[in-house]
């Protein structure tokens, strides 16, 4: 009950903003706010008033990208454990505060980033500030908690992986298709790095890596900027910032040269086809618009109703039962252009020569500029959704912030995407779509023969 009553004396309307001194007053471009604490934390703020919900996030610098073997896995075992409780909130109380003022949580982990979040009524952002600086730096981790959770992330790994062809097979196309990165592991982990996770290990990656100077407070929805900043120093700005470990990871080997999987699996049933290219990503670009052509060109290829891989592959030859393609430029590291095929009857072969040219016809003649508009207006389409959503607004923001793009990047996607020309399509295509950087991935069932 003292903890209840502790959050309950939070529920007043935010803090009436104090006078800034003029390098803490907010800066940013639209209706984002910049701050940075002395320890190190930054704060982004997005207001939207159109309904009295926020949602706040706090994003980590860390994900299953800055692991290494022995110990992946370990991020996302983590963030399991950050819901095991403190002393002052014990296991289950953190949820079961939020459950009562009708709030919703949860969090997930990727290759270059480990997010938490609260969705509440915005009178309550308080509540989730002190849980979460609690959490920053309290945690508690226990043997019972980590063999339950063990137990837990094995489950998971069995029903996402260890028991789909599917799973298997991207499990084993990642390694060959990201080599000497920490891409090329899963962010679950292998089996028997789960198994030999210590807490010696948790608490050597917690001390690590959840530090104020190496997170990103995120806040959108009804509030005022310069009172989350109020509420930022009173709850997260007395923790203390630790340094956090230099990255000495590879990016990716240049040229690393055309790689080759073929996996049969007892439990396939049909085969598949991947197409993976080294492609650079908003943080890895010297040039932004780099990556909006490639998103342009995964839209023109695979972008709804009359991209080219369905109309020519599925419904044109009918070589493919499925076709697609894509890209996504937020991530750490290299990203991939990828493309997928399935076949109609068998003949992966036919399927690849069939991407390939795709590709090859991109690089030969120009796009049309009605194929252009209708990836453009999908593209432009799907953002402005997005922005729609105040939790996809922080979303957003986070995962440009933590990946080294910069959350200014959210900015100049609509001017970037509508500057691309068809010229620029084959640019990226004729620089990046070649052999040296591609990875083939073919799963067949047990008893077909390659083709190739």
């Amino acid at each position: 009950m003292a903890a209840r009553n502790a959050i309950f004396a939070l529920l007043p309307a935010l803090l009436a903003a104090p006078a800034f001194a003029d390098d803490a007053a907010p800066h940013g471009m639209g209706n984002v706010a910049q701050f940075t604490l002395d320890n190190g934390m930054q704060v982004l703020v997005r207001e939207d008033h159109r309904a009295p919900v926020v949602v706040s996030q706090v994003w980590y610098n860390v994900g299953s990208s800055y692991e290494t073997r022995g110990i992946t896995g370990i991020a996302h075992m983590l963030e399991h454990m950050m819901f095991k409780g403190t002393e002052r909130f014990p296991e289950g109380e953190f949820s079961a505060i939020i459950s009562r003022e009708g709030g919703r949580l949860n969090a997930f982990t990727s290759r270059d980033f480990t997010a938490y979040f609260e969705i509440m009524a915005a009178d309550r952002l308080p509540i989730a500030f002190e849980l979460e600086s609690d959490r920053m730096v309290n945690l508690q981790l226990s043997g019972d908690a980590l063999a339950t959770e063990r137990e837990v992330i094995l489950e998971e790994r069995r029903l996402r992986s260890d028991d789909r062809p599917e799973g298997r097979f991207a499990e084993r196309f990642a390694a060959i298709a990201n080599p000497g990165t920490g891409y090329a592991h899963p962010i679950i982990g292998w089996e028997d790095d789960i198994r030999s996770i210590s807490l010696d290990d948790l608490q050597s990656w917690y001390d690590h890596w959840y530090s104020p100077s190496n997170a990103t407070l995120i806040v959108a929805g009804a509030v005022q900027a310069e009172e989350v900043y109020a509420l930022a120093e009173e709850y997260f700005g007395s923790i203390p910032a630790r340094d956090v470990p230099e990255l000495r990871d590879p990016n990716v080997f240049a040229a690393a040269g055309e790689r080759r999987l073929v996996y049969r699996d007892p439990q396939a049933r049909i085969p598949q086809l991947r197409l993976s290219y080294d492609v650079p990503s908003f943080a890895t670009t010297e040039d932004h618009s780099e990556a909006y052509a490639l998103l342009m060109l995964a839209a023109v290829l695979d972008g709804g109703d009359g991209a080219r891989l369905a109309e020519e592959l599925v419904r044109g030859s009918g070589v493919a039962a499925a076709a697609g393609a894509g890209y996504n430029p937020m991530a750490r590291l290299e990203s991939d252009f990828s493309l997928y095929g399935v076949p109609t009857d068998g003949a992966v072969d036919e399927v690849e020569a069939a991407l390939r040219a795709q590709i090859d016809a991109i690089k030969t003649t120009e796009v049309s500029e009605e194929e252009l508009e209708r990836a453009r207006n999908q593209l432009l389409a799907d953002h402005l959704f997005e922005l729609d959503s105040v939790f996809y607004q922080a979303m957003q923001l986070g995962m440009l912030e933590t990946t080294g793009a910069g959350w200014q990047t959210l900015e100049g996607y609509q001017a970037g995407i509508a500057a691309v020309t068809a010229a620029d399509l084959q640019a990226v295509a004729e620089r990046y779509l070649v052999p040296d950087r591609l990875s083939v991935g073919i799963m067949l069932p047990l008893e077909q023969e390659a083709d190739s």
